[in-house]
């Protein structure tokens, strides 16, 4: 099972697209929080102050999602499972474990850029510091819902098998379907991958599910949709 993740991992980093996710997620990062510690008034508020630290944990959801979609897309899959001659299942898990890496490497870069960029900005503003306890809790709470939304798009892309299609499904549901649900009762759409994953990340703040709640619901979603992504590979031919 090493040797499959490590063989998938060789894949992952040896992508450009790779490249332009960390680009992305650390411009995002980078943005954010001039935004909210520069451009939306004074921060009063902890919660207000753990915000500009926030990453975009979609970003990881969509590099997950492109890689392993891209496996089919390419028609790679097919000769990867030959090659390694192992369960088409397990081939997949290991798959998906090279992109949880990946996602651990990528989201630590990107909190980096966030710390550095925020907490400096942060000091400006009335009230107490973000002490260390709570600048930690955010950036490892945004590193849990990077690698577990990686890992849930691997899945989504093992499914979908289309990286338009998944693409533009994940994007319209997260911009579009969920602040709709929000409108109508936040509370539903916080147990939504897209929801727990904001509360995780300090996005959605007062809200009445915890970070520890987030990182549970979370963690149910990515499990429930890898079992499913197994199931299906194991089911469908990869041609």
């Amino acid at each position: 099972m090493i040797r499959l993740v490590r063989g998938e991992m060789l894949k992952t980093v040896s992508t450009r697209s790779l490249y332009a996710f960390v680009v992305g997620g650390i411009a995002f990062a980078a943005l954010n929080a001039v935004v909210i510690a520069v451009a939306s008034g004074q921060l009063d508020e902890v919660a207000e102050k753990e915000e500009a630290l926030a990453g975009l944990p979609v970003l990881l959801m969509l590099w997950g999602l492109v890689g392993v979609a891209g496996e089919y897309r390419h028609r790679t899959a097919a000769p990867a499972a030959l090659v390694a001659g192992r369960d088409r299942g397990v081939l997949l898990l290991a798959r998906i474990g090279a992109h949880a890496l990946t996602g651990l490497v990528v989201g630590a870069l990107i909190v980096a850029a966030s710390v550095a960029i925020a907490v400096p900005l942060l000091r400006d503003h009335p009230g107490a510091d973000l002490t260390t306890g709570e600048i930690t809790s955010v950036a490892v709470g945004n590193l849990v819902a990077f690698v577990l939304s990686a890992i849930m798009g691997a899945a989504i892309g093992a499914m979908v098998r289309s990286p338009v299609v998944g693409v533009v499904v994940v994007l319209i549901v997260n911009f579009a379907v969920i602040p709709l649900i929000s409108g109508v009762a936040e509370s539903a759409a916080n147990y939504t991958p897209f929801g727990a994953a904001g509360v995780l990340a300090r996005s959605t703040h007062h809200t009445t599910l915890s970070a520890e709640g987030a990182a549970m619901v979370l963690a149910a979603w990515a499990v429930a949709l890898v079992l499913a992504a197994v199931a299906g590979e194991r089911r469908r031919d990869l041609a």
